[in-house]
Parts: structure tokens; C-alpha cells; sequence
């Protein structure tokens, strides 16, 4: 599987808004300028790839529970589209 770029900016900027803009507590834009440096520094300082936890054998694993599952309990089981 592959993550869009356009997600991997998302979850940087939610990193940003989460770590370095909340609470706005700024009285000017040379203040958020700062923050926003300082923030990036430390960023690229400490970046590590990440790990994926869930691998494809975990998602061949829900899927073949899913499918036992619909299987059991057809009138749980929400139409599938085709491929």
C-alpha cells in the first residue's frame, strides 16, 4: 500500500498545529515565524521513519475474519462491490 504525498503533509501540519501553534497565544507574526522555525529544526532533528505495526499478513488475517464472519451472519453483511 501506498500513502498519497498529499497525506504525509497533512499529517505534518496537524503535527505543526498540534505541537507549535496551540494555544495561539501570539502577539505578532514574527512570534509565529519563531515558533513555526524552531518547530522545524527540531522536527528534522528528531524524525524517524515510521514503523508500521499492522502488516500485510495482519490485513490478510481481518480480511479472511471478515469474510468468515459475513459468511456466518448473511443478514449482517453489507453488499460487497465488485471489483
Amino acid at each position: 500500500m501506498r500513502a498519497s504525498w498529499l497525506n504525509q503533509v497533512e499529517v505534518y501540519f496537524s503535527a505543526v498545529q498540534r505541537k507549535a501553534l496551540s494555544p495561539n497565544d501570539f502577539t505578532d507574526l514574527g512570534q509565529v515565524g519563531n515558533r513555526l522555525r524552531a518547530f522545524e529544526d527540531r522536527y528534522n532533528a528528531t524524525a524517524q521513519p515510521f514503523q508500521w505495526k499492522f502488516t500485510t499478513s495482519d490485513l490478510d488475517d481481518l480480511l479472511a475474519r471478515l469474510d468468515r464472519h459475513a459468511a456466518d451472519h448473511p443478514e449482517e453483511s453489507l453488499p460487497r462491490l465488485a471489483a
